[in-house]
């Protein structure tokens, strides 16, 4: 478990920590060797370098993204800004299906986009293989 995201996490009102502390739960499970770390002031995990999954507290819910999640066969995820990043917003814990959410991150480590290396390549992603 990482402390800041922890940390993170207990600064929620109530409803929304038990949100954060299920999808915290969720990706530590599905996702063992991703390094995770507060980054742009919000909870993201990350493999070899590249951002997979993160969530961030909006104004009316917690957002959970996927970078890649635009190209997940799996439905269920809105598309989010202009890349492959897709999203699904939480305002109960008793909205997550851990199913879905256990094969969106089961996608995550097989689809990913280059996001590491997009500022090098002047915003062109790059599908990983």
């Amino acid at each position: 478990m990482n402390k800041d995201i922890q940390a993170f996490n207990e600064a929620q009102s109530e409803e929304d920590r038990a949100v954060c502390q299920m999808l915290m739960k969720e990706i530590d499970r599905s996702l063992p060797k991703a390094e995770s770390k507060i980054w742009h002031a919000h909870p993201v995990w990350f493999l070899s370098g590249n951002p997979i999954v993160g969530y961030s507290k909006l104004k009316a819910c917690i957002r959970l993204m996927f970078w890649s999640g635009q190209s997940f066969r799996q439905a269920g995820l809105s598309p989010e800004g202009k890349f492959k990043a897709a999203e699904k917003r939480y305002t109960d814990v008793e909205e997550i299906n851990k199913d879905v959410l256990k094969k969106w991150l089961d996608e995550s480590r097989n689809v990913q986009w280059d996001y590491k290396n997009i500022v090098k390549r002047k915003g062109e992603l790059i599908r990983l293989v």
